[in-house]
């Protein structure tokens, strides 16, 4: 789940396109797909000067052949990333799909190779198909309904047919579904669920089980086995005194246990072995105390590799299965990897790696050399990028004692005097700022010479499931709190400026740029809202159907009169009187997660203060932009309102 989130994360951070500039206009315009309100015309000198900016490109794997060594991934060259063919390490990129909305989770039929599925929706819905690519043919079929909300499939052991779930009965709850991708008509239900946290996670070697998660929340969820015929289900996992969270699954060679993801018995998640007979888990990683956050068992069972999140970096290993020891493996940069995966080779073992002076592509390692081979390249706009600024690991200590911690980037030495500083609050709210390619906010640091800091406040994944749990129900404020610590702790460095901080955010971070605008304006410069709740309740009552359980789970159940209250009082449009420093606010008019209302209720509330309020919204976007022209606009109007109310200096 988390590395998925991850990998939609940096989706949105890797790939980029810079369109036609009209030669003779002083000023360039949105296109249009943009509704632009109170935003000043974009001179044509500010994006030429950050041209250089929107140029960087990164790849990601998406599915090693079977049979040959080589691959698909996903990389862009004109407006959004699509699917590419890459026949040996540093082959060049075979473009193989040119659609208009970007496709996902592409994944080679696995025994023979001649077809892979993938997923995509239409103008960041979420609503997202399944459809084949054949290769000998390059025709695409569609495989789901197109209309409902589907995942994308897991293949059987034998190849011969994918797991899927899909709302397609009600509108909200992930039912299963079995097909053969080569005959859509094979299509079945295999059983209907209730709510829209169902998972398919893996198929037994003979094909007659499912394991498949149910997700509550960030700190609970459980694990089912289905009879892949009957669709007859028994828990794995039952209710105990504590909630537990299990990050994934997979079944052993033998089927006889489950390597999974998960913080039973412990702070973290560690991973473990579960005996199917006996029920009696087996943790593998106990002497690792951070979570292991991906992981990927080699086809004949011999190999485990996983990755830990050890603050914040992503660090490799390697578990022989037999004798259950640790293998060696080279030591990589510091930085982020993900997306795991072995080819059928049972030796190299692929994925993606990215760090603050690298863009994300794409690696394989050979287990039995320790070589680690590149295959690919991506551009970075023509510019050296091997000096950009590294993290640096920053901790203060918050309202009641706790220690919070975040990743600070500093501008070149060249800028003299106190520097400006964005603080950046990541979304979920149980997600995490990790150390990874900056891409074009790279452009704040080098050329405007603004501090960039990512906050992990209480409630982050990452630092273990007590300190996930702090900021839940009514303990919502208190991660509010801790960017008012932040502030304090700002102040007492030498090189930043604490007159000059702006605050923004993503998603949950959108909430959170607003309501530190509410607390703590008499303290910042500006805010930038992109995609973020203003009211709890309006957004749980119009968030989609499908996710409103899991995210009350979170925020509160806006039905109870006592949470109903609490979270009015706490929301920004609540108390919006009190924004009266500069607002931008960003979203996407189709968003599933966090509907266009929330943004429209805080512009028009916000404008009453006589407050200054710039509004972006696109017409083919969801929740955040993925489209590089709208991306692109979104990045020039935000340079332009840094300029205009965060670095000038009194």
């Amino acid at each position: 789940m988390r590395s998925r989130a991850l990998f939609a994360l940096l989706l949105a951070v890797v790939f980029s396109f810079t369109p036609i500039i009209p030669a003779l206009a002083a000023t360039f315009p949105p296109n249009d797909n943009l509704v632009v309100e109170g935003v000043p015309a974009i001179p044509l000198s500010l994006v030429e000067q950050v041209k250089r900016y929107t140029e960087f490109r990164g790849a990601l794997l998406a599915s090693w052949h079977p049979v040959k060594r080589e691959m698909l991934i996903s990389t862009r060259f004109a407006n959004i990333p699509q699917v590419h063919q890459v026949r040996f390490p540093l082959g060049a990129r075979k473009q193989l799909t040119f659609f208009s909305e970007p496709p996902s989770g592409a994944s080679f039929q696995p025994t023979q190779g001649d077809f892979f599925v993938f997923s995509k929706d239409i103008g960041g819905s979420e609503f997202d198909q399944n459809y084949r690519y054949d290769l000998a043919t390059g025709d695409v079929t569609l495989l789901t309904d197109g209309k409902s909300r589907n995942s994308g499939g897991v293949w059987s052991s034998k190849g011969d047919r994918i797991a899927y779930t899909s709302t397609r009965r009600t509108g909200k709850d992930n039912d299963i579904y079995l097909m053969d991708p080569r005959n859509p008509q094979s299509d079945r239900l295999l059983t209907q669920m209730e709510g829209g946290g169902w998972w398919v996670m893996d198929w037994s070697p003979d094909d007659r089980q499912l394991l498949v998660m149910q997700y509550v929340s960030a700190n609970e969820s459980y694990l089912w086995l289905f009879d892949t015929q009957s669709g007859e289900r028994q828990l794995l996992t039952p209710k105990g005194k504590q909630p537990v969270a299990y990050g994934g699954g997979v079944f052993s060679h033998d089927g006889k246990g489950l390597y999974v993801v998960s913080d039973r018995d412990s702070e973290f998640q560690r991973l473990g072995y579960l005996e199917l007979g006996s029920r009696r888990f087996i943790p593998l990683t106990d002497k690792i105390k951070w979570d292991v956050e991906d992981f990927s068992l080699s086809r004949d069972g011999k190999r485990l590799a996983f990755v830990t999140n050890e603050d914040g970096i992503s660090v490799l290993h390697l578990l022989d299965t037999q004798t259950r020891r640790e293998l060696k493996v080279p030591k990589l940069p510091n930085g982020l990897i993900f997306g795991l995966e072995w080819h059928a080779n049972n030796r190299d073992l692929g994925f993606t790696m990215t760090s603050a002076r690298a863009n994300a592509d794409v690696y394989s390692l050979d287990i039995t050399t320790n070589q680690l081979q590149r295959w690919t390249e991506s551009e970075t706009g023509g510019m050296n990028i091997s000096n950009f600024s590294e993290a640096e690991l920053a901790r203060w200590k918050s309202f009641d004692g706790k220690m919070i911690s975040g990743f600070l980037y500093r501008p070149p030495a060249k800028f003299k005097g106190k520097r400006p500083v964005i603080i950046d609050i990541h979304g979920g709210p149980e997600a995490q700022s990790r150390p990874g390619f900056l891409g074009r906010q790279n452009f704040y640091l080098n050329e405007l010479g603004v501090a960039l800091l990512f906050p992990n406040v209480r409630g982050s994944t990452g630092y273990g499931k007590s300190f996930l749990k702090l900021d839940n129900g009514y303990l919502r404020e208190d991660s509010v709190k801790d960017i008012g610590a932040l502030l304090d702790w700002i102040a007492t460095q030498p090189d930043l400026d604490a007159d000059r901080v702006l605050v923004t955010g993503g998603s949950y971070g959108g909430y959170m740029s607003l309501a530190v605008a509410t607390k703590y304006g008499d303290r910042i410069r500006a805010a930038i809202d992109i995609v973020g709740i203003s009211n709890f309740v309006t957004f749980l009552e119009r968030t989609e159907a499908y996710r409103r359980d899991l995210r009350r789970v979170e925020y509160g159940d806006e039905r109870d009169p006592k949470m109903r209250e609490f979270l009015n009082a706490i929301s920004p449009l609540t108390n919006a009187s009190q924004i009266t420093k500069p607002l931008f606010v960003i979203h996407g008019k189709n968003d599933p997660r966090v509907p266009l209302n929330e943004a429209e209720q805080i512009v028009a509330t916000v404008r009453k203060n006589g407050t200054p309020v710039w509004y972006l919204m696109a017409t083919d976007e969801g929740h955040g932009f993925a489209k590089k022209p709208n991306v692109d606009f979104q990045f020039y109007a935000t340079v332009k309102f840094i300029q205009e109310f965060l670095l000038p200096n009194p």
